[in-house]
């Protein structure tokens, strides 16, 4: 009889809590500044405390994808503790090579069978693909029928985003330097999304306030014209007050909607800035249990 677990990296940003109370394993990721290394959840308490560190460094943040090993290391420790499946929804390979790295790997163990999960998306995008793996496995189902339910999530799962310096992202290679000439100018909002597992450019807004109404205008339609209840998280960089305020007003606009609340943590924020917005949307998972 198989026994599956699942696994994600700390990008997904999953509470302590979920995590515990849905047995999902964590591998934090690493960030770097020139030769030192830090671990999201490890060395800083708080986001804040990484904006802060981040806002004043002479150095440069950046990321790397966690080493084999210590997905390796996670997946005999899986094994050792009976586990004969692991499915890890890991970061999207369109601005992460973690994905790949996990693929090569289930070639060469045999301990345990892994399967690699593409999301296609970050933060609470690929939390909720993680959750709805989890309470299928508490619920009995099979992989098969965990990777078609993942498959059907993905496939409604988008993102809109709004940065508060767009140079950021262009310094860490996740978007071109024609995309970035977007936002340039003074007090520019750049609008992002993903298309095809990648960060792109959708557009520019002249103060935050406006890049969210056109999220909602936008949003509006799509919500119109969805068939499956939604679930919505609003997503920030170290600007609570302001996210409150955005699932607040989403809430009252869509109360058939699921609005909650997440972060961007470090390691996606060493990309976006401090100060970046978003609202990530998708098939509410819990209408796929």
């Amino acid at each position: 009889m198989s026994k599956i677990a699942v696994l994600v990296d700390s990008s997904s940003y999953i509470s302590p809590e979920d995590l515990e109370a849905l047995n999902i394993k964590q591998i934090n990721n690493p960030i770097m500044m020139g030769t030192q290394v830090f671990h999201e959840n490890e060395d800083w308490q708080t986001p804040a405390e990484f904006y802060e560190m981040a806002r004043t460094a002479v150095t440069p943040f950046t990321t790397s994808q966690p080493e084999i090993g210590v997905f390796m290391t996670a997946f005999n420790e899986l094994a050792a503790a009976g586990y004969t499946d692991v499915i890890a929804v890991v970061l999207s390979s369109g601005i992460s090579g973690t994905y790949s790295s996990v693929q090569s790997l289930a070639q060469t163990m045999d301990n345990i069978k892994i399967h690699a999960w593409d999301s296609q998306i970050a933060a609470a995008g690929a939390g909720n693909q993680a959750k709805l793996a989890a309470e299928m496995v508490q619920a009995g189902h099979d992989v098969p029928e965990i990777l078609a339910a993942l498959t059907t999530i993905r496939g409604t799962t988008n993102v809109y985003f709004a940065v508060d310096d767009i140079r950021h992202l262009q310094r860490t290679g996740r978007i071109s330097g024609g995309q970035a000439t977007l936002g340039s100018l003074l007090n520019i909002k750049p609008m992002l999304t993903f298309e095809d597992g990648k960060i792109i450019a959708i557009g520019k807004e002249r103060a935050m306030k406006r890049a969210w109404k056109k999220m909602i205008a936008d949003f509006t339609a799509i919500h119109d014209a969805a068939t499956y209840p939604l679930r919505v998280a609003i997503v920030d960089g170290n600007h609570p007050d302001l996210a409150d305020s955005w699932a607040a007003e989403l809430q009252a606009a869509f109360p058939d909607v699921v609005v909650e609340r997440s972060i961007i943590g470090p390691y996606i924020g060493v990309h976006t800035g401090e100060k970046a917005m978003g609202m990530i949307w998708g098939q509410d998972y819990k209408s796929l249990l």
